[in-house]
Order: C-alpha cells, then structure tokens, then sequence
C-alpha cells in the first residue's frame, strides 16, 4: 500500500468511527433518560400518595380538634347553667333556719287565744309569702305526708312501733327537707314506723 492509500483507509477509518460513536452515544442515553423518567414518576407517586396520606391526616385532625371544641363549649355551658341554678345554694341554707323559725313560732303561739289572733295572721302571712319567695328560686319542701322512707331525701332518726302505720312509713316529721333545683340542701329528718 501507497502512502495515500494508507492515508485514505486511516480518513475513513477516522471518518466512520466517529459515526458510529454518535449511534452508539445516541442509543445508550436514552435507555437512561428512559429509566430517569419512570423514576421520577415512582418519585412523584410516592410524594402523591404522601400528600394523600397528609391531607387525610390533617382532615381527621381538624375534626378531632372541632369535635374537642364542642366538648369543651358544652362543659362550659354545662359549667355555668349548673352554676346558675346552684349559686344559691349557701344562701338557701342560710335562709332555712328563718324559715324553721317562723314555723316553730305558729306553733308555739296560742291559736285559740284572740288577742294572739293578728300576730298568728301575721307570722302564717309571712310565713307563705317567704315560702311562695323561695319557690320561685327553686326551693321546694319535701313531702313527708303519708309517704315511705326514701334514704335519698329523708333522714330516719328514730323508729317507733305504730299499728296505724306500716314498716318503713313516715310517722312524724321533726323537720322539713329541701330541695333547690331537684337538689337536696336539706334532708328532712323523720320518725319511721318500725
């Protein structure tokens, strides 16, 4: 072989392996930009699906924390109704002495007697109209007429044998119970057939 001929076959030597150079680079990044893409779509499911996940989380949170909000506006409701209703409690135990009084004193005062007769008019007018005052605020006396022991509103301090009556009915009452609101602030004390 010449020199050109040498020269010639190293040119297309030269000149065909840059060619299949660029075939060869062309055809092997695709493969990777491929696998590039289908990672980043496994990339951008899972942050999908973590997003999903969060917004669900923060969802059953919010509901949570309203649900909690409610609880707590209906304690507080609760709180301050049974605050009004009972806030007069010490003040209606305060107020039952004055009543046991002027009961003790329509009984002691002579009915019979008519120069007592205004003061009895006097004390039983008083008497209703400080009871008919307390009622209206929610204090109400407890029944004991012809009515059985309830250990929940009547205090049994002694038992007595009675033919008229029978086991476990009230014989007497020594004093009158209370309640305020459907809520006990005196047990009436009692005596209790046996």
């Amino acid at each position: 072989m010449t020199e050109q001929d040498k020269n010639t076959s190293e040119n297309e030597t030269s000149i065909d392996t840059p060619a299949e150079d660029t075939i060869e680079q062309e055809a092997a990044p695709q493969p990777n930009l491929e696998e590039q893409l289908s990672a980043k779509d496994a990339r951008i499911a899972e942050l999908e699906q973590a997003l999903q996940l969060a917004k669900k989380n923060e969802s059953e949170a919010m509901i949570r924390a309203r649900a909690e909000i409610d609880n707590v506006r209906k304690r507080v409701e609760q709180d301050v109704d049974k605050a009004r209703k009972f806030a007069l409690e010490k003040f209606s135990n305060e107020l039952l002495p004055v009543i046991d009084n002027l009961e003790r004193a329509l009984e002691s005062t002579d009915k019979a007697n008519p120069e007592h007769k205004a003061t009895v008019e006097g004390l039983e007018l008083t008497l209703k109209s400080f009871l008919d005052t307390v009622k209206k605020f929610g204090i109400e006396v407890i029944n004991t007429e012809d009515s059985q022991l309830n250990p929940d509103v009547h205090q049994a301090i002694s038992m007595v044998e009675s033919p008229e009556h029978q086991s476990g009915q009230i014989v007497n009452t020594i004093q009158k119970g209370y309640t305020l609101n459907g809520r006990l602030i005196r047990p009436a004390m009692v005596i209790v057939a046996k």
